[in-house]
């Protein structure tokens, strides 16, 4: 079975857009998400574009913010501080990657974690750590959300996650274990990958290297979750970290790339918005 992320994704955006259209009547306003762009990387263009469309296709108001390459560390935190305040902004995302000369950790840090739809800020990824309630990482969250659309049983398979991203990695391993997985946590240097990831019931691999995954790596009826992206250097084109083409006859299921896993990410990402709009206007 191939895991369709658009298919899962449209129902979760039209269960938002349902709530939205019913929260606009009883709260007075829709969702609002503000979303960062700093500098002009094409590739980052187009995400936040992707965002903002379908943010508005739910039913959310929605900003995008434009600011120069060249804009200091200091200066966004002080945009990230004025959003923070803006009573009228439910989430903040700012666009990943930024310039090398602005510290990744220091941005993430300064959004308020009560708007942090990525939930990348170290109160959101401590509360997933300690079963606390707090916004969880888009890509992970989705992630889970397509192995149950599946019908993947989770409690008591051995997960595979290749990857230690906390964006990805880790916080999906927190989440399998949280559903009573067997999580091994490899990467991309292990010594003898295939032999752990020959084991795996579930196999999730986030460390974009293209086609690292090949048939001969996995065993008859694993599930597969494609999380990489990339161009493939021999043909140009956009390649996952599976080998799609010797790997699929031998899954249970498979995300295809594009249109498995990241169709869910910005679905996710709208649910989180949601999420940080819900609990503000009913405090």
């Amino acid at each position: 079975m191939v895991i369709s992320g658009k298919e899962l994704a449209k129902e979760v955006k039209e269960n938002i857009a349902r709530k939205v259209a019913s929260y606009r009547i009883e709260y007075g306003r829709e969702p609002n998400l503000c979303v960062i762009l700093v500098g002009e990387d094409p590739a980052s263009a187009g995400y936040v574009r992707s965002k903002g469309k379908q943010a508005g296709e739910v039913g959310f108001s929605h900003t995008e913010i434009h600011l120069p390459a060249t804009i200091t560390e200091h200066e966004l935190i002080d945009k990230v501080k004025e959003l923070n305040a803006d009573e009228g902004v439910d989430g903040i995302l700012v666009q990943l990657p930024l310039p090398k000369h602005i510290r990744k950790h220091r941005v993430i840090e300064s959004i308020d974690p009560a708007k942090d739809v990525d939930g990348f800020h170290s109160k959101n990824v401590d509360a997933l750590w300690h079963r606390l309630p707090g916004i969880r990482a888009c890509t992970p969250k989705g992630i889970i959300k397509l192995l149950d659309k599946a019908g993947v049983e989770i409690a008591g398979k051995h997960a595979v996650v290749i990857g230690r991203s906390n964006i990805v990695g880790f916080p999906v391993a927190k989440l399998l274990l949280d559903r009573n997985a067997t999580v091994t946590i490899a990467h991309s240097h292990t010594e003898d990958l295939a032999s752990i990831t020959r084991t795996a019931d579930i196999l999730v691999v986030a460390i974009g290297v293209p086609k690292l995954i090949t048939g001969d790596m996995v065993k008859e009826g694993v599930a597969v979750i494609d999380v990489g992206i990339t161009h493939d250097p021999e043909t140009g084109k956009l390649s996952g970290d599976v080998d799609f083409d010797t790997v699929e006859p031998k899954a249970s299921v498979i995300t295809p790339v594009p249109g498995g896993v990241g169709p869910m990410t910005i679905a996710c990402l709208l649910e989180n918005t949601l999420d940080c709009y819900t609990r503000k206007m009913q405090w």
